[in-house]
């Protein structure tokens, strides 16, 4: 896509799943890759092989670059010094992809307020944090940027027994909608995508049981679930000149899932 080749990303969150496949994505675009992680630096590693193998293939020297950084997201300290660390190791950063993510199920009326804490501290506060420290480089250098958020169908679907996770999402889209208003005379671009049921290892529950991937299909109007190449090329293009005139916009990528499904017949006079 135009626009992409040379860029900076940094991907939070991008050891596994719909991380993993936006670094392999952007790496094949001709970016170089920051690949974030907060726990397993092997499966950081892995995505930096497949990554830059996708890239270059057996070429050596193909110019993409990549660099892989430990980081927990719910630490300000961390943000701020990942940021620093991929300016100076790039020069500069470019894209912001804002991944990295948990959830936790409890009633709601039984979440312990140091669970609460914990989601809206990796999901909302980590990737304002995350945004904040990138929007100080590129304005200390006069550049324009791109700031993608991975939200979640459930910032508009209410998702009862993960209410910590909803309220992040929820908060998402308008952190998405505030920056990039306030920012876009600045040339800062910030839009979300909202994935649906997603095939990714953490759902392996529903994935790997016949059963329940089929209850989980049912609801979607297209009858199955997305992958995370599929959100990885919706990323693509809002990273891209392709959406220049694209700003403070969630794109749900669901099969259908938002549209009530159940509405797929007639059931109302």
């Amino acid at each position: 896509m135009r626009g992409l080749k040379g860029k900076n990303v940094l991907i939070t969150g991008a050891s596994s799943g719909i991380g993993q496949a936006i670094a392999i994505r952007l790496a094949e675009e001709g970016c170089n890759i920051a690949i974030n992680y907060h726990k397993s630096s092997e499966d950081a590693e892995n995505t930096e092989d497949i990554a830059m193998q996708t890239a270059c293939g057996n070429i050596e020297n193909c110019g993409v670059q990549s660099l892989v950084i430990q980081g927990d997201v719910s630490k300000e300290e961390d943000i701020v010094q990942m940021v620093n660390t991929v300016v100076d190791t790039f020069g500069c950063l470019d894209i912001l992809v804002n991944n990295a993510g948990i959830q936790t199920e409890c009633p709601s009326h039984e979440v312990k307020t140091e669970d609460l804490d914990r989601v809206i501290g990796v999901n909302l506060r980590g990737a304002y944090l995350c945004a904040r420290e990138t929007i100080k480089q590129l304005l200390s250098q006069n550049r324009p940027g791109i700031i993608i958020n991975i939200s979640s169908v459930h910032e508009i679907i209410p998702r009862p027994m993960y209410i910590s996770y909803s309220i992040s999402k929820g908060g998402m889209e308008n952190m998405t909608k505030t920056l990039a208003l306030e920012y876009a005379n600045q040339g800062i671009r910030v839009n979300a995508i909202a994935p649906g049921a997603t095939i990714t290892p953490i759902n392996e529950a529903w994935v790997n049981n016949p059963q329940q991937k089929a209850v989980v299909e049912s609801h979607i109007p297209m009858g199955r679930a997305g992958t995370a190449e599929e959100m990885a090329a919706a990323v693509a293009f809002l990273a891209s000149d392709e959406a220049a005139y694209i700003t403070g916009q969630t794109l749900f990528i669901d099969g259908g899932l938002t549209l009530y499904a159940d509405f797929r017949e007639a059931w109302s006079a």
